[in-house]
């Protein structure tokens, strides 16, 4: 093509281009060009988190190296924490308060400290669940990877602490009276339900924690509350035997108080079947299947959006 200029002379001009009047969309599909972040499909992200496998077990061991690099005794406190906690909540509700009735010491020792060690895993894998996206911004704007792969490694970081824990657990247990058996193995599908359940949490805090930092600061309280109506330091049924029955069922059947008796159940000889509340395993097991789902397909759903704006 060609134009007369206003000296006479002619000027030869390029032809439209191909690509003329196409939208950005259509430009993008034309050369194979995908939006940077994009959520993949859900079958397909979850072909990239076992990919990453490596990546989540390595990031979770470090984590918890150096969760106490700083302090003296090192890794011993991911066992003197919880048990001194156990010890005060001992002197205080089986000691001043009473509230042991029901069981003799050589049960309710094992009781407290058993609730106590296995409360403290949910609640720590959904506090770092809510810190795990908003706490590693840098990591996630720098590097390309599956988001999903920091709740989970952090909630496998509170599982390997639980089970380093567990030495001391065995030894509380058998210190009372409880001997080994094959009871025992049962501790395998409660806390294999356990961290299903807590990873699906995780995940759901963790895409919540994302966009609302102050969630943070709330959920100790929120987590307080739940403690304490999850029987940790009582047994449901004897402290509430004069309430209405349904208050004592709702408390029950929530999942803390689930997956801690499972483990009572299966460690303290003293703690029988009568102390659970009905299909307690097949209840267990739908409470970790069904928040285990939905919460990864809940954080999928804003896999794009973590670490913008």
């Amino acid at each position: 093509m060609s134009d007369t200029t206003h000296d006479g002379g002619i000027a030869l001009s390029s032809p439209p281009s191909a690509d003329e009047g196409l939208s950005a969309s259509r430009l993008a599909d034309k050369y194979g060009l995908t939006v940077s972040g994009a959520r993949p499909g859900l079958f397909a992200y979850i072909r990239q988190l076992w990919g990453r496998r490596h990546f989540i077990l390595a990031f979770s061991r470090a984590k918890l190296t150096a969760q106490y690099s700083q302090a003296k005794l090192g890794q011993l406190w991911q066992v003197a924490t919880p048990l001194l906690n156990a010890f005060v909540y001992f002197l205080i509700f089986g000691v001043i308060l009473g509230t042991s009735r029901g069981m003799s010491h050589e049960v309710y020792i094992p009781f407290l400290v058993t609730g106590v060690f296995v409360f403290t895993f949910t609640q720590s894998s959904v506090m770092a669940g809510v810190r795990s996206i908003a706490g590693n911004l840098g990591l996630v704007r720098a590097l390309h990877f599956p988001r999903a792969s920091l709740p989970i490694s952090f909630s496998l970081q509170q599982l390997q602490q639980l089970l380093f824990s567990m030495i001391v657990l065995v030894a509380v247990a058998i210190g009372f009276g409880s001997y080994p058996g094959l009871s025992w193995l049962l501790v395998i599908p409660a806390l294999a339900m356990q961290f299903l359940f807590n990873t699906g949490l995780a995940l759901v805090m963790a895409r919540l924690g994302s966009k609302t930092p102050d969630l943070a600061q709330l959920m100790p309280f929120v987590m307080r509350t739940w403690m304490y109506a999850s029987g940790v330091m009582f047994s449901i049924p004897v402290m509430l035997e004069d309430k209405p029955q349904w208050i004592a069922d709702v408390l029950q059947y929530n999942p803390a108080a689930i997956y801690m008796d499972l483990v009572r159940f299966a460690l303290i000889d003293g703690y029988g079947s009568e102390n659970l509340p009905q299909h307690v395993w097949a209840v267990g097991l739908a409470w970790s299947l069904v928040v285990g789902v939905l919460g990864f397909v809940y954080f999928w759903k804003a896999e794009e959006r973590y670490g913008r704006g």
